[in-house]
């Protein structure tokens, strides 16, 4: 079967809210890159002018796109028209011929482990080797190298989508599930990824991935982790330096312990756990849609989420958002953390802490990020929100890490009020550390 030739595609406007996304026929299987899609937000203007318009299957299946459809989705309701190439393909095998070929055409080049995995999906529809490599503009003998053995490059990326999804705490029925296997089978592979990981890292010929001490800034000495500027890809309120967390991962966790970040904002707790080969369990209240498919939602004021294996977390990362910093940042609601009246948001984070500490085992630790409220709060009055946590929680402080960004300024009429009170602006950020004993 091979694609009709002269097809044109018409210009049509459409709601966002009708463009459907079906990964079967996505032509990069490793997913999506959230610093892209915030990248694309950001150049929204220009991605319009000139005029670079979604294609789409005629039963609105997304076909070429998919980073400038989570940009609009980021910036408009599903209300918004927007412009984008209907290509008038229907069959499954039409549009993933095509959304290869489109997404080869324009904006990022397909990578070699992509391009690896759509000349199994066209060889599984049935075309030959010769239509391949001209669909992916690879070689004959590209091809035939990367269909060497297609049933165990495709026990392979099977095993690499449960040590992922593993990785990522999902349960042992969910893998099984989204993967067609036995709970017994998902077992086993978990156990042979760890074996080749802890294999790797002891064989001194390989580049130790997990090596920290190359990494400069990383392995923390002192107590004050100096930042000159946030490095976090993905534009999120609130977000927190990356290198903070990576540094809190290096001090309390080891390969595969999992680390909880319930208020994940843009998400760089994930990027730092598969980094460093620790699974993680994170969420937000309104996970953002640069992340999508990454982040679960769950909002902490319903109380603790369901970990399905308390006794592996060695770390919960805690960066809420902050009293009347944050206010109306995320909604409205009087319920959201930063929308409370002062008295129930210290009653309810330390309420979060406290639950937390219950579940852990003994030596996992609970660390907390927050900076004092001032300029925000009525009178600009001082608020310490980690002395008032260390007064409520019921733990031992390990440590006390002060986090400033040294870019970090005020305003002028900021500076002007300081100095007609004669007092200082607030530009601290600290974490606090507690050890369950």
């Amino acid at each position: 079967m091979t694609m009709p030739s002269g097809m044109q595609p018409e210009l049509r406007t459409i709601r966002l809210s009708e463009i459907i996304f079906d990964e079967t026929i996505y032509a990069r299987p490793r997913g999506h890159d959230p610093a892209l899609a915030q990248q694309y937000a950001d150049d929204w203007d220009k991605i319009e002018a000139a005029k670079r318009y979604m294609a789409v299957a005629s039963d609105m299946k997304l076909l070429d796109g998919k980073h400038r459809w989570l940009a609009a989705r980021m910036l408009f309701d599903g209300d918004r028209e927007i412009q984008v190439l209907l290509y008038p393909v229907s069959t499954p095998y039409e549009q993933v011929k095509l959304a290869i070929k489109l997404n080869a055409d324009h904006g990022r080049q397909l990578s070699n482990s992509d391009k690896q995995a759509d000349a199994k999906t066209l060889h599984s529809y049935g075309d030959s080797y010769d239509e391949i490599a001209e669909t992916l503009s690879v070689s004959k003998r590209k091809v035939t190298a990367w269909l060497h053995d297609v049933a165990r490059d495709e026990k392979e990326k099977r095993d690499r989508r449960i040590f992922e999804m593993w990785m990522a705490c999902d349960t042992m029925e969910e893998i099984a599930k989204a993967t067609d296997c036995t709970k017994d089978t998902v077992s086993k592979v978990v156990q042979v990824c760890q074996k080749r990981f802890h294999e790797t890292k002891s064989d001194k010929s390989i580049a130790n991935f997990d090596d920290w001490d190359a990494e400069e800034g990383l392995v923390p000495v002192y107590n004050v982790w100096r930042q000159t500027a946030n490095t976090n890809e993905v534009s999120h309120f609130g977000n927190s330096e990356p290198r903070w967390t990576e540094r809190l991962v290096y001090m309390y966790t080891e390969p595969f312990d999992v680390v909880i970040d319930p208020f994940v904002g843009g998400g760089a707790t994930v990027d730092v756990c598969r980094k460093r080969f620790r699974r993680y369990w994170v969420s937000d209240r309104k996970p953002i849609l640069a992340r999508e498919g990454q982040i679960r939602h769950w909002d902490m004021v319903n109380g603790v989420p369901p970990i399905p294996r308390w006794q592996d977390v060695r770390l919960i990362f805690l960066d809420p958002p902050y009293w009347r910093q944050a206010k109306n940042q995320y909604s409205k609601d009087p319920e959201d953390l930063a929308n409370m009246e002062l008295p129930k948001f210290t009653s309810t984070l330390a309420g979060i802490i406290n639950a937390f500490a219950k579940k852990l085992q003994s030596g996992a630790v609970i660390a907390l990020m927050m900076s004092p409220t001032q300029w925000n709060a009525e009178n600009r009055k001082f608020t310490d929100h980690l002395l008032d946590m260390a007064r409520l929680v019921r733990l031992p402080i390990d440590m006390r890490i002060q986090a400033p960004y040294e870019c970090s300024q005020c305003q002028p009429q900021q500076v002007m009020w300081a100095k007609e009170n004669r007092t200082c602006l607030v530009l601290s950020r600290e974490i606090v550390v507690w050890r369950v004993e």
